[in-house]
């Protein structure tokens, strides 16, 4: 008999199994952890994350990730479960095993071609904009890219004008009338007293140029937090002196988040319509608006429906200014 022939004649019950380990798949469920406490996370270093149990300043613990959350990103603002040790104690290790929904997001990018998301702040009611009235001058192009980050985050803008002593805000205040946006204004030989009662018993995320007095405000409002500070360079410049982004407890409740300072704010992750959405009253009209649209009018988007809500008196021409003045600044048209 052939070679061949061997072969036709075998069936399944001349198939020899090796023993060794079973084939059954591994359970993919997980432990439920219905012991695990809330907390919020407070501070990143390393691989290890700082959260205050149940939002407590005084009950801080210091946790990993647990291995089953794999690479899911874990930022300042975010509220976990803890499971272990939760005590504590010096030496001691909680493990995370699980990450809530986030009610909002404040996302950057290197650069507009940068197309990798970093995660600033979690959960975070109100984005603190703080930008100087001099040394160094207002820079008109960075708080358009923050309050377009804020619009498509889920954050309420706050633009926090320090250095009054040195200039006077009317013209800048003035610039962005037509967005409703609130604006406080700070001087160095006075207490942000308004500040601080606009930003209490909530999360509050502080972004800035570095060198417009932000770790001075920080300081202001936390007392214990002892934040560095630094001259301004002769160039007009700030020294960088946050350099990780912080949740610090305010006296009468709440948190402000120190984010580092930052000269350069992408947005390669936001799309037109996302900054349109922050204008209920163009909303509809831009959904008339062709696919692609980037609502910036002539000569960039000539078929854009947006000057129809101006002429219909949907919307006023300066809100429709200030929309595009944003769009401008997310497309890198507008200089910062």
């Amino acid at each position: 008999m052939s070679r061949r022939e061997d072969w036709r004649n075998l069936d399944e019950s001349d198939v020899r199994v090796r023993p060794g380990r079973g084939s059954r798949p591994r359970s993919k469920r997980r432990p439920e952890h219905a012991d695990a406490v809330r907390a919020m996370v407070i501070g990143v270093d390393r691989g290890r994350w700082t959260c205050a149990v149940d939002a407590d300043a005084d009950s801080q613990v210091t946790a990993m990730r647990a291995r089953e959350l794999g690479r899911t990103p874990v930022v300042v603002g975010d509220q976990v479960d803890l499971v272990g040790d939760t005590s504590g104690a010096p030496d001691t290790l909680a493990r995370i095993v699980r990450v809530a929904d986030r009610s909002s997001v404040l996302r950057r990018t290197a650069d507009d071609t940068d197309l990798y998301e970093r995660v600033v702040v979690a959960n975070a009611k109100t984005l603190l904009i703080v930008c100087s009235l001099a040394d160094p001058p207002p820079r008109t192009g960075f708080i358009d890219r923050c309050l377009v980050a804020a619009y498509a985050g889920g954050l309420e803008p706050l633009l926090c004008l320090t250095k009054a002593d040195l200039a006077e805000p009317d013209e800048l205040i003035a610039a962005y009338a037509e967005l409703e946006l609130s604006v406080m204004v700070t001087r160095h030989d006075q207490e942000p007293d308004e500040l601080r009662e606009r930003i209490a018993d909530e999360v509050s995320a502080m972004v800035g140029h570095s060198g417009v007095g932000k770790s001075t405000l920080v300081n202001r409002l936390v007392p214990d937090a002892h934040r560095k500070t630094a001259a301004v360079s002769g160039v007009g410049k700030g020294r960088h002196t946050s350099v990780a982004a912080v949740a610090l407890p305010l006296p009468g409740g709440g948190w402000v988040v120190d984010t580092p300072g930052i000269r350069s704010f992408g947005l390669a992750h936001i799309e037109p319509d996302d900054i349109v959405a922050a204008f209920p009253e163009l909303v509809e009209m831009a959904e008339e608006c062709p696919s692609g649209c980037g609502h910036l009018g002539a000569p960039d988007d000539p078929d854009c429906a947006l000057d129809g809500a101006v002429a219909d008196g949907t919307a006023s021409p300066g809100r429709l200014a200030s929309l595009r003045r944003l769009l401008s600044s997310r497309a890198g048209v507008a200089e910062e």
